[in-house]
């Protein structure tokens, strides 16, 4: 459900020592009183991950933040996958349809999103796309892209799409939800608009003036794209981000002309969260 009107400014715990983690970290960081929301930004982001132990960490973290969320009447922000491993390769990937994840990491997000809203804590899962910005893990897509195109040869899972959203639209929509006390409800954080694989490559190469040998894996096709409506109705600031067909590339001209891939780094506490296109 939704609050009528804003509550005041949120502040929140974050979870997490990678991107996401502190990206949040440094926008609600100048805020001192009591936490309100405790956003878990330390799960499993590699979307290619198998590991029942990856799985079973993630699904431990989880079950301890909710109980410490219960116990101090905090929301429980969970960070679960708008991505095609969760709600499949095609149609409109909606919030209250029927996904049909068709990888390990999709369906261990569908699980993880059913233990956050059985837990008894009060909560809010997000299911975010592929998130962009500064000093990002070098193993996440646009970083890894920069880094095998300028190697000289880039491998593109032809037939696949990308959902790219700069984090910092991520951030004004979780704020903006928190302060509603919006709560008990699954939000899309996307920005609707998938990008195939083979021309966010040449978006990328075309911005570091270069262009790499491309190394082919054919996938089943993907057309899925993933619905907005219900995050631009939560977050009526949504529709001034921009969303459409040139957002993408937006993206790129913003962060890969400033060279802010940190392509150098990886962080430990971080997965991939799928490094090829």
């Amino acid at each position: 459900m939704t609050g009528a009107k804003v509550t005041g400014v949120t502040c929140v715990e974050v979870i997490g020592g990678g991107f996401v983690a502190r990206q949040a970290g440094r926008h609600f960081a100048a805020r001192t009183s009591a936490p309100t929301a405790t956003l878990v930004a330390a799960g499993v982001s590699d979307t290619a991950e198998t590991s029942q132990e990856c799985f079973g960490r993630e699904e431990r973290l989880i079950r301890r933040t909710a109980q410490r969320c219960r116990e101090h009447d905090r929301t429980l922000v969970f960070l679960s996958s708008a991505a095609g491993g969760l709600y499949g390769r095609e149609g409109e990937g909606r919030e209250d349809g029927s996904p049909a994840p068709f990888s390990a990491y999709g369906r261990h997000k569908l699980a993880m999103e059913r233990v956050v809203a059985d837990s008894g804590a009060r909560w809010l899962t997000l299911r975010l796309s592929h998130l962009v910005g500064t000093q990002q893990n070098a193993k996440q897509l646009v970083p890894s892209l920069v880094r095998q195109i300028r190697s000289g040869e880039v491998a593109v899972h032809r037939g696949a799409s990308r959902d790219l959203l700069d984090v910092r639209h991520f951030l004004v929509v979780l704020d903006r939800l928190l302060a509603l006390g919006v709560h008990g409800r699954v939000v899309n954080v996307a920005s609707g608009t998938p990008v195939p694989a083979e021309r966010l490559v040449a978006g990328v190469e075309e911005r570091l003036g270069r262009r790499a040998r491309r190394r082919f894996h054919d996938v089943p096709p993907e057309t899925l794209r993933v619905s907005t409506r219900l995050m631009c109705s939560l977050v009526p600031e949504a529709r001034e981000f921009g969303l459409g067909p040139d957002y993408p590339d937006g993206l790129l001209d913003r962060y890969i002309g400033a060279g802010a891939p940190d392509e150098g780094k990886t962080h430990p506490t971080e997965p991939s969260g799928g490094g090829t296109a």
